[in-house]
């Protein structure tokens, strides 16, 4: 992480507001909590807690990535949505604009992983020692050197979609940790948290929320 740390300012939009949830659009170059160090104090937890006194963490998203998130308001809500993310009840799709033509146009990629301990945070696929990862993809379209793909992660791993469509040789642009040769053409990582499903906690019923990407 830089030390010239500089997050966006401005309103946080908020998808949903309700007794048990708050649902956002987190924006890319945001931290989703309390960094370590000085000056990385600032991010999308503590500025919710000004106007929501009772958010509760549930889940996290890179500081790069941007889109949808959920926070619970009460312990109920947060327990039981961490039940939903424990158990993979919690349907995620993201948005990602990645570099070449990648073939075939729709696959899995199953390849565990593990933190890679002298480079950290960096994560690598690890076969001996990795935990099981697995992730969905489809192209939505390809050309100009690129495709534009969704992922649909079935597990939770750090980096986990970074770091499959690198082993899959085709890096998510704007990625400094796994794709700097990018970084400096595109203004932020070309991933979006785009939509998420997932039980409201007070009466079980199915709920779906969105948030277009801004690339």
């Amino acid at each position: 992480m830089s030390d010239t740390y500089d997050p966006p300012q401005g309103d946080i939009p908020v998808l949903h507001e309700d007794s048990d949830l708050l649902i956002v659009d987190k924006p890319a170059g945001l931290l989703s909590v309390p960094g370590k160090g000085e000056g990385l104090q600032d991010c999308l937890l503590t500025r919710l807690e000004a106007a929501f006194p009772t958010v509760r963490l549930v889940h996290r998203l890179d500081r790069d990535t941007s889109g949808v998130m959920v926070f619970a308001l009460t312990a109920h809500g947060q327990k039981h949505l961490g039940q939903q993310f424990e158990t993979r009840k919690v349907k995620k799709t993201y948005v990602a604009r990645v570099t070449g033509i990648l073939e075939p146009k729709e696959g899995e990629v199953d390849l565990p992983l593990i933190v890679d301990w002298p480079n950290r945070p960096r994560q690598m696929v690890c076969h001996e020692t990795g935990k099981p990862a697995l992730t969905g993809y489809k192209v939505i379209k390809s050309g100009g050197g690129e495709s534009r793909v969704r992922l649909f992660p079935h597990t939770g791993r750090s980096h986990q979609l970074r770091v499959h469509m690198l082993a899959l040789g085709h890096p998510i642009l704007g990625d400094a940790l796994y794709a700097p040769e990018t970084a400096e053409q595109y203004p932020r990582m070309m991933l979006h948290a785009e939509e998420l499903r997932l039980n409201h906690p007070e009466n079980g019923r199915g709920m779906k929320f969105r948030a277009k990407p801004a690339f």
